[in-house]
C-alpha cells in the first residue's frame, strides 16, 4: 500500500495549476503543458532538490492540490460510512485527508525529480463532465508507469479526485484502510487515526528540521 500511495504522490506532483483562464482548458491539455512547469521548478530550485521539506511543502500546498476534489476524494475513500457522518465529522474528515496527503507528496517529491510525463490524446464526448486521462511516466532506466487521471469538469475547471497507478486505485487503496478503522471505532475512529497520523508527520517534520 505505501508503495502505490508513493508512486501515487510522486505522478501527482506533475499536475499543477497555470492560474485563472478565461476558457477551461481540456484536462489533457492541462496535464501536458503544465507538467514541464513544475519538473523546471523542480530543477532549477537547489532547496527542493537537497529536500527542504518547506519549500517542498509549500509547492505541494499551492500548486498541485488546488487541482483535486477533496471532499469528493475523502467521500470515495471513506466509502459507505460517509453516508452516517455529521456535516461536522465530514469536514474534519476530508481537512485530515488533504492533509495526510500533503505529506505523503512532499515526503514523495524528492524520489520523482528525473520523471517525465507522456499524455495521451483525449477525445471528450459531448457534454461530458468525467474523463479519464490517460498517460505514462518516464524515468531514466526504468519501463513506463501506466497512469489514469480520473477528472471531473467543475465551476472552476477540471479537478482530479482519483489516481490509477497500473491498475492501483489512490482511492480504492485508502478505503480498505478506512473502511476497517470505521467499522472497529466508527467515524470518530477514522478521524483520529488521521489527526495521529498527521501529527506523526508534523513531528518527523520538525525533527527533520532542526
Amino acid at each position: 500500500m505505501k508503495k502505490i500511495i508513493a508512486l501515487c504522490a510522486g505522478v501527482s506532483l506533475i499536475f499543477v495549476s497555470v492560474g485563472a483562464r478565461a476558457e477551461v482548458t481540456a484536462p489533457d491539455v492541462l496535464i501536458k503543458n503544465t507538467a514541464q512547469e513544475v519538473l523546471t521548478i523542480v530543477k532549477q530550485d537547489k532547496d527542493i532538490r537537497a529536500g527542504d521539506k518547506k519549500k517542498i511543502l509549500a509547492l505541494v500546498d499551492a500548486k498541485v492540490l488546488p487541482n483535486f476534489d477533496f471532499e469528493r476524494m475523502t467521500r470515495l475513500a471513506v466509502g459507505k460510512g460517509w453516508r452516517s457522518a455529521t456535516p461536522e465529522q465530514k469536514k474534519l474528515l476530508v481537512t485530515e485527508f488533504r492533509n495526510l496527503l500533503v505529506r505523503t507528496y512532499a515526503n514523495a517529491f524528492t524520489s520523482y525529480q528525473d520523471q517525465t510525463l507522456e499524455v495521451k490524446p483525449l477525445t471528450i464526448p459531448a457534454g461530458a463532465d468525467e474523463v479519464t486521462v490517460k498517460s505514462n511516466i518516464i524515468k531514466p532506466g526504468a519501463q513506463p508507469v501506466a497512469v489514469d487521471y480520473e477528472m471531473e469538469k467543475t465551476a472552476d475547471g477540471w479537478k482530479a479526485f482519483d489516481l490509477t497507478i497500473e491498475g492501483a486505485s489512490l482511492v480504492t487503496t485508502y478505503r480498505g484502510t478506512f473502511s476497517e478503522q470505521v467499522q472497529q471505532s466508527g467515524i470518530d475512529g477514522l478521524i483520529k487515526m488521521l489527526v495521529d497520523k498527521n501529527a506523526a508527520n508534523n513531528a518527523i517534520h520538525k525533527a527533520e528540521a532542526k
